[in-house]
């Protein structure tokens, strides 16, 4: 478990940060960059769950993404945490139980989806709308950890985790637009 009895330390004021083992990297670093993209990822979600209640339709939404919450801080800890050949201690990784367990709920959502005619521009309800902004900060975030994985090693499930977690907030984001029925559906050429 984590202690925090300080929350300024003044270690970051030089622009530099420190990474899960002690190594100090830049603020700018791809790592830094890749995990803050998921903090960042997961503070949209907490505003998405303003809008999904913990009773009613919303409810096992709300349920999902507060486990999904609490995977972004295991994804967060996976990527500032450096593959090492004999650690210490057992660092903390995404595993694929985590990612199946995504896989498992996107099946189930779609499947009470209406089919798609078209893509689907971000919106209709206000969950669906930030669930939109989530998936698009969480697919920055995959980007970011595919460049990283290009010049570093890192925990290959990471990254499947982020793939498919940007999959599962957009089959969210239209079950909370009553199953797909109030998406807002992109029409080609609408406005020229």
């Amino acid at each position: 478990m984590v202690t925090l009895t300080r929350i300024y330390t003044r270690g970051g004021d030089a622009g530099q940060t420190s990474l899960v083992g002690g190594r100090r990297v830049a603020k700018h670093d791809l790592r830094v960059e890749a995990y803050g993209t998921v903090d960042e990822a997961n503070a949209v979600i907490g505003l998405a769950r303003l809008h999904t209640a913990p009773s009613g339709v919303g409810g096992d939404a709300d349920t999902m993404l507060g486990r999904i919450q609490n995977d972004l801080f295991d994804l967060g800890a996976d990527l500032a945490t450096p593959e090492e050949r004999e650690p210490k201690y057992p660092p903390l990784r995404v595993t694929a139980a985590q990612v199946e367990r995504l896989e498992r709920e996107i099946d189930a959502m779609n499947a009470s989806l209406a089919p798609l005619n078209s893509f689907v521009l971000p919106g209709g309800s206000a969950a669906a709308a930030h669930l939109h902004h989530a998936r698009t900060v969480v697919r920055r975030a995959e980007r970011l950890v595919s460049a990283l994985m290009a010049v570093e090693a890192v925990n290959p499930e990471a990254l499947k985790y982020a793939n498919r977690l940007s999959d599962h907030l957009f089959v969210l984001a239209r079950r909370m637009n009553d199953d797909g029925k109030d998406d807002v559906l992109w029409v080609p050429g609408a406005h020229r």
